[in-house]
């Protein structure tokens, strides 16, 4: 990587967590020893009762953003800021995260890296997704996944999906997981989905739960669009577990891999496939 000229960081903290305050000056300590002013989002800041600046402005300030918490934390803050094409550092606030993979302690030897240009940035495929009804039309960014579901538990769903304007599927079950390669490790792997390397251009379709046992995963490539509709009066789109919409008969979700790609900041030595040992146990 070309070195990160860095004057300036945006901190974010996981919410709800007001004793991170010591940690956070800790972070700040550490960035202002090499000379690099640091500014708090105003949720974080009044969470702990520091001074903070507005989210987006805290972004055209920021040369690149510093999470304080777990991968939902980090997830949150690259779906936020994808529009300034601002890089992402995750320290995570307890154990290891599949995303938030920095300790504290690593901060202060690392910052000389990135200004030398011994670090990764990798960009991650991100979903786009519009949800077009009657009289409304709403631009959601994912960064795991949709999870288009059933809004109770006693009915099943009926999900009629088609792939650059050409009947595919129709799902009926649990309903459907669309996920990017970065999401393939959540709620995606639980259902029975592949993992995905991280920095594939390609999404998955995973049926949850479905009612016929020919329906399997599907892993599509990243130019294709897929469209999803239901006859269903109400159903349910969930973006990254964090944001809700209804949609139902009558209404068509569009999704694709976004343009803007998430820039995730890591060590040089950075691996993957450790991180899917030490997360899965995976290949014991």
């Amino acid at each position: 990587m070309g070195p990160l000229n860095i004057t300036c960081v945006g901190i974010l903290l996981r919410p709800s967590t007001p004793e991170l305050k010591d940690k956070f000056y800790e972070i700040k300590e550490i960035f202002e020893r090499h000379d690099i002013e640091v500014i708090i989002d105003t949720i974080s800041g009044g969470m702990i009762d520091v001074m903070g600046q507005e989210f987006d402005i805290m972004c055209e300030s920021a040369d690149m953003l510093v999470t304080l918490g777990g991968d939902g934390t980090l997830i949150s803050a690259v779906r936020r800021s994808v529009k300034h094409e601002i890089p992402v550092l995750g320290v995570h606030a307890g154990k290891l995260g599949f995303l938030a993979d920095f300790t504290i302690e690593e901060l202060d030897a690392f910052i000389p890296k990135l200004r030398s240009g011994d670090f990764r940035l990798d960009r991650r495929a991100m979903l786009q997704a519009t949800i077009e009804s009657a009289d409304s039309v709403r631009e959601i960014v994912a960064f795991n996944d949709i999870v288009m579901t059933r809004p109770s538990i006693s009915k099943m769903i009926h999900l009629e999906t088609s792939v650059d304007d050409q009947p595919f599927n129709t799902y009926y079950g649990d309903g459907v997981i669309v996920s990017t390669p970065t999401g393939s490790t959540a709620y995606n792997l639980s259902c029975g989905g592949p993992v995905l390397f991280p920095l594939t251009q390609v999404f998955v379709l995973t049926p949850i739960s479905p009612h016929s046992l020919t329906q399997r995963p599907v892993v599509l490539p990243g130019q294709y669009e897929i469209e999803v509709k239901t006859p269903d009066i109400s159903a349910l789109a969930i973006v990254d577990g964090q944001d809700m919409y209804e949609f139902g008969a009558g209404d068509t979700i569009k999704i694709h891999l976004a343009t803007e790609s998430a820039q995730l900041i890591h060590r040089s030595e950075f691996n993957y496939f450790d991180v899917l040992k030490e997360k899965l146990n995976w290949g014991e």
